[in-house]
């Protein structure tokens, strides 16, 4: 017999070991906002109620005692129907759930950070020769609140996390990044997007992107230009460092302007409002390296020709392989020697690029 109950509590640990033991590679800044996520998760409030600062600051309180408690804790195994498995296990764990419509979910993300998800199972289907999961109501999560991932060559759309983090992007939108974000708005239909009529039509528009987050993560898994095995360890190599978030940043303009990649597939399906969207939230180190698409979309808006955003997607993507084959041959030539790999990566890269600037915030 499947005791979700006891499996949910298992889960959960792992996901609060992982949050304490990394809590510190985040700014102040920056775990302020995903505990807030996590707040409203396990509230189970909607993205944009917001409560008294004092009772979150207390909840924030109580977690950081539950961190302290299980801190030097080992990652607990996963027992399911009296079978135990290591907590990366995924295809083994999940080989018992999902005929009781759950997902387990686990891997590495920024950081190397480890994270753990359990979730409602609504769908299966396939996408580009590869299967994806679409889960719905999160049991158990984490910090990282992501609309999507690919993990062993399959992809999971998380319908929960997307509401929150869809909500985020548009409430914590620069000023700069508006005029994209009323377009996206005006393509559904909501004028001047006020925030009842933005509220009363959100659960359609999270429906309408879920295929943008879905072909970002197809564009990952068939990115061919950047080896994954490479960049995994470089990503490996230097954890929380600007080269870090800049091969994080090329990898994320090669999935999304590759020919199997989410830009293409906008441009493939007309979707004026994801366009919207896609350039409203492009920001740090991907809208520098990838200056061609704010023109573009300038562009667009007065004409609605998507060839010029087709150029801009195709200048993309060789710029980014450009990138990625520098990287690489740079890894490949020092990789007994990770000191001057990194000077080489920083004076013959980043430098001319002038990202160098980005070093000392990425190492906060």
């Amino acid at each position: 017999m499947l005791d979700s109950k006891d499996l949910i509590a298992q889960v959960r640990h792992n996901c609060s070991l992982s949050d304490g033991r990394y809590a510190g590679t985040y700014s102040v800044c920056g775990l302020a906002l995903r505990l807030r996520d996590l707040y409203k998760w396990e509230k189970g409030l909607e993205p944009w109620v917001e409560e008294d600062s004092s009772v979150v600051l207390g909840w924030i309180g109580e977690k950081e005692e539950e961190w302290d408690k299980l801190e030097g804790r080992e990652f607990s195994e996963i027992t399911v129907a009296g079978r135990t498995f290591d907590p990366f296990d995924v295809e083994g764990v999940n080989g018992l759930l999902v005929p009781h419509g759950l997902y387990y979910g686990a891997g590495y993300v920024q950081g190397l950070k480890p994270s753990f998800l359990l979730a409602e199972l609504l769908e299966t289907r396939q996408a580009d020769g590869f299967p994806v999961y679409v889960l719905g109501r999160e049991h158990a999560r984490d910090l990282l609140t992501v609309p999507a991932l690919s993990q062993n060559n399959a992809i999971l759309i998380r319908k929960e996390s997307a509401r929150i983090f869809l909500w985020n992007m548009i409430f914590f939108l620069k000023k700069s990044s508006r005029e994209a974000l009323r377009f996206a708005l005006e393509s559904y239909a909501i004028p001047d997007h006020p925030p009842q009529a933005l509220k009363d039509n959100f659960a359609r528009i999270c429906e309408d992107e879920v295929e943008t987050y879905l072909y970002h993560e197809v564009g990952e898994l068939k990115d061919a230009d950047f080896d994954r095995e490479i960049w995994r360890s470089i990503v490996g190599a230097f954890p929380h460092s600007i080269i870090e978030f800049f091969v994080r940043a090329v990898k994320d303009i090669l999935a999304d302007t590759n020919e199997h990649g989410k830009l293409r597939y906008i441009i493939r399906e007309r979707k004026a409002a994801s366009l919207g969207f896609y350039a409203a939230f492009l920001d740090g180190l991907r809208k520098m390296l990838f200056p061609e698409l704010a023109e573009a979309f300038k562009a667009f808006q007065s004409t609605r020709h998507w060839a010029v955003v087709e150029d801009a997607r195709r200048s993309g993507y060789r710029a980014a392989r450009s990138h990625a084959r520098a990287i690489m041959e740079i890894f490949g030539r020092g990789k007994e020697n990770m000191g001057w790999v990194a000077k080489e990566i920083e004076q013959t890269v980043l430098g001319p690029l002038g990202l160098l600037k980005w070093k000392g915030e990425a190492e906060e």
